[in-house]
């Protein structure tokens, strides 16, 4: 039995890289000895076997997609059917990298491209737009005959029936990289964003008024919104919320163009079916959908009435879901950031917001519930008393 370091690990040790986690593969072994020394089997079409001290991924050499062989099938084999040329790496104790697609070659002239099986799997046109992301910035670009591949492929129509969980997990991962808005631009550049997110897809080419979107178009405008939320924080519900913070532009009616009044609640509609088509979890869609309800409010926060500014904070359901306000006051700072010479706007909207929400959570709801004449009064006098702690915010703020 020999054990090979495989995949991300050899790869991006190969590019001087920090190596977060490591996978192995296992040649002239049965699923039956790696259990008998311990190892623990999960998954079922194509098993994987933890190490039973350290609980890294160990497998066996595969000769078909969902296929484990016992021995017959050899590590260079088993690496062809990779996805990419880089991935298709393998390290032996003794220090050799075995490596049957020329991936290292690939490596040092920062190439992305397909190996012979790639076609095999059309996720993988995901997974290459989130590899061009991550290693944009070492100058990596996608092999045009690469990008070829990718197109006649959704020309095919072998995108239209992707697992949706397979493809929420992949856009997760992309939005858990910093550069996640080139995930975005790399999946238009390739013609896949409009069958992965159609609705982000058309916004590009909508117009904006200039004098508050210098950049004017409203994909562009997405695309620096989820940037700058990558600036700003590292959680990918907030990223998300700043992708499909301005759905409703695309849908804008042409006769009121550059204008996109009631774009927010257009938006915040759209968002549902998204989320329901691509299996999203529900704490995402709950922070997307207020988030684009409200964030023009928010911008306009000094403006607003204390019955506005209560329709928020209630709208968000922050009063029992207190990070979700901090998230919203995070996708409205890079909204206003996400423009074209604007990157380093202030916000004092956020640090008035978060005074509402404190004087909101403060008022005492047990103690108005003890003092309520009728149990049917309530809700009426807690209304009331977060009405005027508000107000006291607003006066105090001049």
């Amino acid at each position: 039995m020999e054990t090979y370091l495989v995949g991300g690990a050899v790869r991006d040790t190969l590019l001087g890289l920090p190596v977060t986690e490591r996978d192995w593969l296992v040649s002239g072994a049965t699923p039956a000895q790696l259990i008998a020394l311990g190892y623990r089997q999960v998954g079922k079409d194509f098993p994987i076997f933890l190490h039973p001290e350290t609980q890294e991924e160990y497998a066996l050499p595969r000769s078909q997609r969902n296929d484990i062989n016992s021995g017959a099938v050899s590590i260079e084999e088993d690496l062809a059917r990779r996805d990419l040329t880089i991935n298709a790496l393998a390290q032996g104790a003794d220090g050799r990298i075995i490596d049957p697609c020329n991936g290292q070659d690939d490596l040092k002239n920062r190439i992305l491209r397909h190996t012979p099986c790639f076609a095999e799997d059309p996720i993988r046109t995901l997974r290459l737009a989130r590899f061009a992301a991550r290693y944009h910035a070492l100058g990596f670009r996608i092999a045009t005959e690469t990008q070829q591949l990718v197109q006649r492929m959704a020309t095919a129509g072998e995108l239209d029936n992707l697992v949706p969980e397979r493809v929420w997990a992949e856009i997760v991962k992309a939005l858990k990289e910093d550069s996640a808005h080139l995930f975005i631009q790399t999946l238009r550049e390739l013609k896949l964003l409009a069958i992965i997110l159609p609705e982000v897809d058309r916004l590009f080419g909508i117009p904006q008024k200039k004098e508050y979107h210098p950049e004017v178009d409203s994909g562009l405008h997405t695309l620096l919104t989820l940037q700058q939320a990558c600036h700003l924080s590292r959680d990918p519900q907030v990223r998300f919320a700043a992708l499909v913070h301005d759905l409703g532009k695309g849908n804008t009616p042409t006769a009121i163009l550059p204008g996109h009044h009631g774009h927010e609640e257009r938006g915040a509609k759209l968002i549902k079916p998204l989320c329901k088509r691509l299996r999203i979890p529900n704490a995402w869609r709950d922070l997307a959908i207020p988030v684009a309800r409200y964030h023009l409010l928010c911008h306009r926060a000094f403006e607003l009435r204390p019955k506005t500014l209560l329709k928020i904070v209630l709208g968000l359901d922050a009063v029992r879901n207190p990070d979700r306000f901090e998230q919203l006051l995070l996708v409205c700072k890079a909204d206003v950031r996400g423009r074209t010479g604007m990157e380093e706007s202030r916000y004092p909207q956020a640090d008035f917001l978060r005074a509402v929400y404190q004087a909101v959570t403060g008022v005492d709801g047990a103690a108005i519930s003890q003092s309520a004449p009728k149990p049917q009064q309530i809700a009426v006098h807690l209304h009331r008393e977060r009405l005027q702690a508000i107000q006291h915010v607003k006066q105090a703020w001049g």
